[in-house]
């Protein structure tokens, strides 16, 4: 079950621990590693949430996974994390590191939801525009396809939204003729 208040703290101690070592940028790294493994692994997933596995099994399956891969501060994490009974949450919390992280080094994550992949020159002059916008060139981009939007683009920055969606467009067309907008009332 998603607990985001409980990451949220086990990742600001982490954040704040690395800061103190002047490590933030390698468990930033492991962070990332983490989330590709468990984000591909559905058998790393069930091994992290199973109840049925001790501690020491996890332990000792998580440390032949990630040996070599992830710095000794974020094995050590790993290690406090299965000792407390925490590890099914440590996707959620590699999630909220990394926006932590973000947060901390003022980056903002653009999420831009197109019919069909952009080319380079329209992702160029998309991000400039929102560059000068807002004020910020660190800017980390999403991208999602999704055919159901038609065509143009959605983007969402922190809490602004804008839709700029063909999609968007024919349901407020199909709204003006649902309600006669264009029809006097007698």
């Amino acid at each position: 079950m998603p607990n985001p208040r409980l990451a949220s703290r086990y990742a600001k101690s982490l954040l704040d621990l690395a800061k103190e070592q002047n490590n933030v940028e390698a468990v930033l790294s492991d962070m990332k590693t983490l989330q590709n493994a468990i984000g591909h692994s559905r058998d790393l997933q069930m091994l992290l949430q199973s109840p049925l596995v001790k501690g020491d099994k996890k332990s000792a399956v998580l440390e032949s996974i990630f040996a070599g891969k992830i710095s000794t501060l974020t094995n050590a994490f790993i290690n406090l994390l299965v000792k407390k009974g925490r590890e099914a949450n440590l996707a959620e919390m590699t999630n909220a590191f990394e926006a932590q992280y973000q947060e901390l080094n003022n980056i903002q994550t653009v999420h831009i939801t197109t019919a069909y992949p952009m080319d380079t020159v329209t992702m160029e002059v998309l991000s400039a525009q929102i560059k000068r916008s807002l004020g910020n060139d660190k800017l980390v981009y999403k991208t999602i396809i999704d055919p159901a939007i038609i065509g143009g683009f959605k983007l969402q920055v922190g809490d602004k939204y804008f839709d700029m969606s063909i999609s968007r467009d024919l349901t407020d067309i199909r709204n003006q003729f649902t309600k006669n907008a264009f029809v006097a009332d007698i």
